[in-house]
């Protein structure tokens, strides 16, 4: 039966979107119904179809980074950078399904072709997450699409009005209802749609504990593809920074921005002990001149709250924990109003915590660990069950040669913040973080599948080994 599902604005706790839960049965029956005529189309009518997407987007770029700053909470310069994610991601699609999964010929053996080319794998479902609530579930669904794919989308549950949005464009633009069908609901319709029998593999972002509770399920269906994007508790190594200013704007991008609600935002800033104390307090005024508001504020806020009350209540408790176990707070995690979710920058020094929670905490909370030498420093970098971005701050060739041969981790960036992955490059980590099924420009790879044929015109067989003699049969017969 149907549940009322109600979206509220972080910022203001007032009501944006009301609807009803969808059933995952019904919408993965029209995806299959509908998919065997959308990967029947040629590839130039798919891509030209989600073109037309891509400039719809573009035409309601303002009333879309609207929603998504209204819903999510990030400030309105933000999410419109989300809106042109969402755009460019088509003609960058376009490139990598052509690179990733051209169709290649090859000379065989007795004047035979030997055929590469890609299938669909029929229908899939993209569980989305709330943080970038149309850029990263698009990520996903673009490419599927183009691949010949049906797609059943399934939107997290605190963003439900941008997802609408987002497959309303797709609609508009000529993807048929059926191929991409869209489903609201909570957790328990996204379990739902995950165990269900009629689809052919799952595209999924979100958290380490709901993609390694995936991997398990999907350890019996070999048969279906599973791609996982999930979270990180990321390093950032500050080592011989010539110019500490540049190297505290980044650490400060890298923790904090997106109210440090992005998966490759830095949790764990890395230091030489004794020679940090002016890098920190250069953090620590750059935080203090931090704007928090809300995302239409003026001026323009560099941080909005987080998702809602629920996860400011978890990242204070987390915080207090630290502190009560031994952590030094540099800047606190305060609320600065009771009923709304704006949290202030938070960075507290955990180097005399014993036995550090390895944990994603999903918001702006960064935390410093001293080490005595450059190799502490690497092993404090891979202290960790994840592996999604690494960054060095600092030093020169030699050194970042060393961290990058050192550090386990999908994206590794020197003298640049841990976050803002280039979209034509793959995106992915190890560990706790992926299934190495990496996405951006490498997506191409899980939304088809290689099929390698031997072709030949005629058909020619001899069988020259293992045969009796012909011959010597008919004498012994005589």
């Amino acid at each position: 039966m149907a549940e009322t599902l109600t979206s509220t604005e972080p910022a203001t706790g007032e009501t944006l979107w009301t609807g009803q839960t969808g059933d995952p049965n019904t919408e993965l029956a029209s995806a299959r119904a509908a998919w065997p005529a959308w990967a029947a189309k040629p590839l130039a009518f798919r891509v030209e179809t989600l073109r037309r997407f891509a400039n719809l987007a573009r035409a309601r770029l303002d009333p879309f980074a609207d929603l998504i700053a209204r819903e999510t909470g990030k400030p309105l310069w933000e999410a419109r950078t989300e809106v042109e994610a969402v755009i460019n991601k088509v003609d960058i699609s376009v490139s990598a399904y052509a690179e990733r999964t051209a169709q290649r010929r090859l000379e065989g053996a007795m004047g035979t072709r030997v055929a590469v080319r890609h299938k669909p794998h029929g229908v899939l479902a993209v569980l989305g997450p709330y943080n970038f609530p149309a850029h990263l579930p698009n990520g996903h669904i673009v490419p599927a699409l183009i691949a010949g794919n049906a797609i059943v989308f399934k939107k997290s549950d605190k963003t439900p009005a941008t997802g609408e949005y987002l497959c309303g464009l797709y609609h508009e633009a000529g993807v048929p209802e059926g191929v991409l069908s869209c489903v609201q609901g909570g957790p328990e319709i996204g379990k739902a749609l995950a165990a269900h029998p009629g689809h052919d593999g799952l595209l999924f972002t979100g958290s380490a504990r709901a993609g390694l509770a995936l991997h398990r399920q999907f350890a019996e269906t070999p048969q279906k593809i599973l791609a996982l994007e999930m979270g990180g508790n990321n390093p950032l190594v500050i080592w011989d920074a010539k110019d500490l200013h540049a190297a505290a704007a980044i650490a400060v991008q890298s923790a904090y921005l997106s109210a440090g609600q992005r998966c490759t935002a830095a949790r764990r800033l890395i230091v030489r002990d004794g020679d940090h104390q002016e890098l920190i307090e250069t953090i620590s005024r750059i935080i203090d001149r931090i704007i928090v508001d809300h995302p239409h504020a003026n001026p323009a806020p560099f941080m909005g709250p987080v998702i809602d009350n629920g996860s400011a209540d978890q990242l204070q408790e987390a915080f207090l924990e630290l502190a009560g176990r031994g952590g030094r707070a540099i800047r606190r995690l305060d609320r600065k109003t009771d009923d709304r979710p704006f949290l202030t920058p938070a960075l507290i020094d955990v180097t005399e915590v014993e036995r550090r929670p390895d944990a994603e905490l999903f918001g702006p909370v960064l935390q410093i660990v001293r080490v005595a030498d450059f190799d502490s420093a690497v092993a404090e970098a891979n202290a960790t069950r994840y592996g999604l971005s690494a960054s060095l701050i600092g030093g020169g060739p030699e050194l970042y040669d060393r961290f990058w041969a050192g550090v386990r981790a999908g994206v590794i960036n020197w003298n640049g913040p841990t976050n803002g992955a280039p979209s034509k490059a793959p995106f992915g980590g190890i560990g706790l973080s992926g299934n190495h099924r990496p996405s951006a420009y490498y997506a191409a790879d899980y939304c088809a599948y290689p099929v390698t044929s031997s072709e030949a015109e005629t058909a020619r067989a001899t069988i020259g080994v293992g045969l009796a003699d012909p011959m010597a049969a008919a004498n012994l017969e005589g």
